[in-house]
């Protein structure tokens, strides 16, 4: 099975996410519930927030490294609208190329876009700086295009912490 086939099968990455977590902590065998104890840092990878106005709303904050976001932008179905970290580190973000090309149809960056915008200019059709999620997320709503996602997915870890990222990506989407 080629890695794009198991990408394409959709957010059954993680075969455990529909277990009720608090049974799974409960076990009695030792080894087995400290495997479990993690579980909850699931929490941010393609979570469904919300659907508005029949527009799905993903949080995807914990794909914090190339290769976590080129399995998210993978398995969406249809076009996305791409919220990402911009980072001053050099990262090589030539592996998303191919399926932003397929797929992107905007990208919102947060923070620093020199990075991004080298790497994806005349692949992505609209790339935007956003000063703030709330901005980000103002501008995925207002996009005018049928059947797209709004997928938030750093692609980089500068030391926020996943959580924090998160909950804003949640918290912002719920004011919309």
């Amino acid at each position: 099975m080629t890695i794009e086939t198991l990408a394409k099968q959709g957010t059954t990455h993680t075969g455990l996410a529909g277990l009720d977590t608090a049974k799974l902590k409960a076990m009695r065998n030792a080894a087995l519930r400290s495997c479990f104890q993690k579980l909850e840092e699931t929490r941010y990878r393609q979570e469904f927030v919300a659907r508005i106005l029949d527009r799905e709303y993903i949080n995807d904050a914990a794909a914090r490294s190339v290769t976590a976001t080129w399995y998210a932008l993978e398995s969406m179905q249809g076009g996305v609208i791409w919220i990402v970290c911009g980072t001053e580190a050099e990262t090589d973000y030539s592996r998303l190329v191919p399926v932003a090309l397929r797929k992107v149809r905007m990208m919102l960056v947060l923070g620093p876009t020199g990075q991004l915008t080298k790497a994806f200019n005349g692949v992505v059709p609209v790339i935007e700086q956003c000063h703030s999620m709330r901005e980000a997320l103002h501008k995925a709503y207002l996009y005018d295009a049928a059947d797209v996602k709004v997928l938030f997915s750093p692609a980089c870890n500068d030391g926020t912490p996943t959580s924090a990222l998160g909950e804003a990506f949640r918290s912002e989407v719920n004011e919309l």
